[in-house]
């Protein structure tokens, strides 16, 4: 019976190519799960592909997959004529750059002038912010299609003690597409599930503390969180301005650094941006290389807490790692008790502080954190998987960022996370960190709750530092990854290791969208 209805379910994917005009011997000229952002443009150039045939395909694939996963919460009407527009450019030489009419998915915290940007939640579901997100603005003028918006959390799973991680009011549930009844992670749900379901090429999510790197684990694709600073953060739904940041995510490092390449600069409208250099424009994708990991050295962190069965994932990485030229030693990690007792509080009052200001430029909203609390409990919708808004509570009483307490303990918190990465790269002379992503992922269940205690995240994400989610290997027909972090600023280096590990581990595999695990 569950074989069954795999098969039948992958039909309707496989269907969902065609739509793109066929070759001369009747096939799909691409392959929309394994082509990458560099093959695409190639195919551009030779004449055998058009951007509006990929926006195309991606759009019958979202219309015939998404209704098992509901990753994408609506599509851009105008994606087809953003296409076309990208044709004229090709026909006429005058590309913008690699994402040059590419489909790009966007996690609806992230602004758009013209589609709405909920964060989930009906009390942003009026009109639409007044322009896009800086990041926004930055993946038009390289050309690329936006081709809609992602369910996500909602309020990035900042909101209840015990949430269930990709749902929201606006949107539902996002399920897994490798078992649809376990759960995607979150808080960037549906960009990690839509990529994993090959529903746009690549996909913007937001992270805090483990929302791009969590989802891009369980759900078997690729996710960056850069370097604090590195991306503007002006027009995204905010929880803390200390850790927050958008990252790009795909099936493979290399779309994803194309990405991250049209994402990077200085932003006036977002103070992190300024520790930016002023004159660097980075080609991520260049610093790939087929021999990235020869001579390198790993430091792996393996955190036994996360089962026996990531522990062998782990081992296996490892192995793999070696064979191809890493040195791979064992290393923990000092500090995490410290930074996990203060990360918490911290968060409670920058997130009062920064959704204030953010819910004051929406037109139509809540006006603050108090309003916002009020329209949760009046409005039966915002309740319908769980009722919780402990977090709202708990910050809107939290001490204000101005406390010298709070001042105290984000220092501390900034300190620790930093020394925790630095000291063991010096100690160890290593070129980055790796741990296991994720869990297996667990059963969505709106009583329970998520069953969600993931560390790995939390060093590179309190120090603001970079890290990126690779495909490992699998428990089950379940994805996990392997979590790879460095030193501030060390996004191309860390992007170089990745598409290394990428590479020998050759763990991606596409979903079979089974009902269930058991």
């Amino acid at each position: 019976m569950r074989k069954a209805a795999a098969l039948t379910f992958a039909s309707l994917i496989a269907a969902a190519c065609f739509t793109a005009p066929a070759s001369a011997d009747g096939r799909c000229p691409v392959d929309l799960d394994t082509a990458t952002i560099p093959q695409l443009q190639q195919k551009m150039r030779d004449g055998e592909l058009s951007a509006v045939a990929l926006t195309s395909a991606y759009l019958a694939r979202i219309r015939t997959v998404d209704r098992k996963l509901h990753a994408v919460l609506r599509v851009d009407e105008t994606a087809l004529r953003q296409a076309a527009a990208s044709d004229r450019r090709h026909r006429a030489g005058t590309t913008r750059g690699p994402l040059d009419g590419i489909p790009v998915l966007l996690k609806d915290n992230i602004g758009t002038g013209d589609l709405p940007t909920t964060a989930g939640s009906l009390a942003l579901a009026g009109p639409p912010p007044s322009k896009d997100a800086t990041l926004v603005a930055k993946l038009r003028d390289a050309g690329a299609v936006i081709l809609g918006k992602a369910n996500l959390s909602e309020w990035a799973n900042f909101r209840a003690a015990k949430p269930t991680s990709g749902w929201s009011a606006v949107g539902g549930q996002t399920n897994n597409p490798y078992v649809l009844d376990r759960n995607p992670c979150g808080s960037s749900a549906g960009s990690a599930a839509g990529l994993a379901a090959s529903l746009a090429q690549v996909a913007i999510g937001s992270e805090t503390d483990g929302s791009v790197v969590c989802p891009a684990g369980m759900n078997g694709v690729v996710g960056h969180k850069p370097s604090l600073g590195l991306v503007s953060r002006a027009g995204v739904v905010p929880i803390s301005a200390e850790q927050d940041t958008a990252g790009p995510m795909a099936r493979n490092v290399v779309d994803t650094a194309i990405t991250l390449s049209a994402l990077q600069g200085r932003d006036p409208a977002d103070p992190a941006t300024a520790a930016y250099p002023a004159d660097q424009t980075t080609d991520y994708a260049a610093a790939l290389r087929p021999d990235a990991l020869r001579g390198k050295r790993i430091g792996l962190w393996r955190l036994p807490s996360l089962g026996k069965e990531v522990d062998e994932v782990m081992s296996r990485t490892a192995d793999k790692l070696r064979k191809a030229g890493a040195t791979v030693v064992e290393v923990e990690l000092p500090h995490q008790d410290r930074i996990a007792a203060l990360e918490f509080p911290a968060l409670l009052s920058e997130f009062h502080r920064d959704i204030d200001t953010y819910l004051r430029t929406r037109t139509g909203a809540p006006r603050d954190l108090a309003a916002l609390i009020e329209f949760n409990r009046t409005h039966l919708a915002e309740q319908t998987c769980f009722a919780g808004q402990e977090l709202f509570e708990q910050a809107l009483a939290a001490p204000p960022t101005t406390d010298p307490r709070y001042q105290a303990n984000r220092n501390e918190l900034r300190t620790l996370s930093r020394q925790s990465i630095d000291d063991t790269m010096a100690r160890y002379r290593l070129d980055a960190i790796a741990s296991p992503t994720n869990p297996p992922a667990w059963t969505t269940d709106c009583q329970r709750g998520d069953n969600d205690v993931i560390p790995s995240s939390t060093p590179a994400a309190v120090a603001g530092y970079p890290s990126v989610s690779v495909p490992a290997g699998s428990v089950g027909e379940l994805p996990i990854g392997v979590l790879l972090m460095a030193g501030h600023w060390q996004d191309a280096r860390l992007l170089s290791i990745a598409g290394g590990a990428e590479r020998a581990l050759a763990a991606w595999r596409p979903p079979h969208y089974l009902p269930t695990a058991g």
